[in-house]
């Protein structure tokens, strides 16, 4: 699974229809729907899918043909993000209508094929990384130790915060399965107990 890191859009034309795709990361979903609808008031169209993971790691998927005929065109756009393995976002295409009608199948390639536009670009770009699910985890360090655990944890390129407290520090780390590993044997070379 990938992540999108920012923002990107794209265009094409399908037969004098234009079609206006912008990737995003899920968060920024709400804003960037409005915006998009303010900034082209004579649209057609903005039609949306997004995919996240909710709390319980589970993939919660949703989409809008936005008065398009039902099923042309949204469905394409969450296929793309399927296709891509992409989670924590959202795409969005605008359309204005060209005079034209694609027809059900012409809509469904047109909306599929200006997403997979924008999705090429964002790796082009550089744009999307690989997701990998991590953890939280807290260890109280004393504060002879505390060097040697900042360390270990930057050698291993584990984030982490502090919080500093009279008897020592708390660390918060984000981690994934092999960091967790490494950080338990750490942790018992030093005799600190993880919380």
């Amino acid at each position: 699974m990938f992540l999108l890191k920012e923002k990107i859009s794209t265009q094409i034309e399908v037969k004098k229809s234009k079609f206006i795709a912008t990737l995003a990361p899920f968060k920024d979903f709400e804003s960037l729907n409005k915006a998009l609808r303010d900034e082209h008031p004579k649209a057609a169209h903005v039609v949306w899918a997004y995919r996240y993971l909710n709390e319980f790691g589970q993939i919660v998927e949703n989409s809008s043909d936005d008065g398009e005929p039902k099923g042309s065109s949204a469905p394409a756009l969450l296929a793309a993000l399927r296709g891509a393995e992409l989670i924590d976002t959202c795409a969005l295409v605008v359309r204005y209508f060209g005079g034209i009608k694609l027809g059900i199948g012409g809509l469904v390639r047109a909306y599929g094929a200006s997403v997979n536009e924008a999705i090429k670009s964002a790796k082009d770009m550089g744009i999307l990384e690989f997701f990998e699910k991590k953890e939280s985890l807290k260890v109280f360090v004393p504060f002879a130790l505390i060097s040697r655990c900042e360390h270990f944890a930057k050698t291993q390129n584990i984030n982490f915060s502090q919080e500093f407290s009279p008897p020592g520090c708390d660390f918060s780390f984000s981690i994934n399965k092999s960091q967790k590993t490494e950080l338990i044997k750490f942790c018992a070379t030093l005799n600190i107990t993880i919380a």
